[in-house]
């Protein structure tokens, strides 16, 4: 049954690898700062405390690696998406988010792929807080797409009328990056 929610060329793995480019960030979070910006009506800028305000959710989806290893059955605490726009209010031109991370990591996403109800604003996997190798305090959480697209140290989010391809996008990496498609690298 399982072998069913492993997309094509995927193998398991029971571990949580690590894999980044560049050094793992320090990240104070007396100063740590989630902008929300761009093509919204009510632009934002959470604190860590403001953020801890907002309603949290847990969700429990597979991550699947570009690298070819899934693992499933993942538990990410944190706030959706939807309701991180909802506090923002899109304008109608808004049809592409850039989340940006700490390092100058960026990735690309539809909005609409965004405002599924699997995808989220993660500080904890599996009942514990986010370690600095995958993310913390934050990472976007994306079950749909490939891992790269679930950026990590997560500090802003920028609503476009465009695509803009992001760090990995511009590298060679697919711009969609649908595992069960085997979206890895452009053509």
């Amino acid at each position: 049954m399982s072998e069913s929610r492993v997309p094509p060329g995927q193998h398991l793995t029971y571990d949580f690898p690590v894999l980044h480019y560049g050094n793992v960030p320090r990240i104070e979070l007396a100063s740590w700062r989630l902008r929300i910006y761009g093509l919204v009506r009510e632009p934002l800028e959470l604190t860590w405390e403001q953020f801890l305000r907002l309603p949290q959710v847990e969700v429990r989806s597979d991550f699947h690696c570009v690298t070819m290893w899934s693992k499933l059955d993942n538990v990410w605490e944190g706030v959706l998406f939807r309701n991180i726009a909802s506090l923002v209010s899109p304008r109608p031109e808004a049809l592409y988010v850039v989340a940006h991370g700490y390092g100058g990591f960026t990735t690309n996403l539809p909005l609409s792929v965004l405002m599924d109800d699997d995808v989220l604003l993660a500080r904890r996997h599996n009942g514990a807080d986010l370690t600095p190798d995958h993310g913390w305090p934050l990472r976007l959480v994306v079950p749909k797409r490939y891992a790269w697209k679930s950026a990590k140290w997560l500090n802003g989010l920028e609503f476009l009328d465009h695509d803009e391809p992001g760090f990995w996008e511009q590298h060679g990496y697919h711009n969609n990056g649908d595992p069960w498609r085997e979206e890895r690298y452009s053509t």
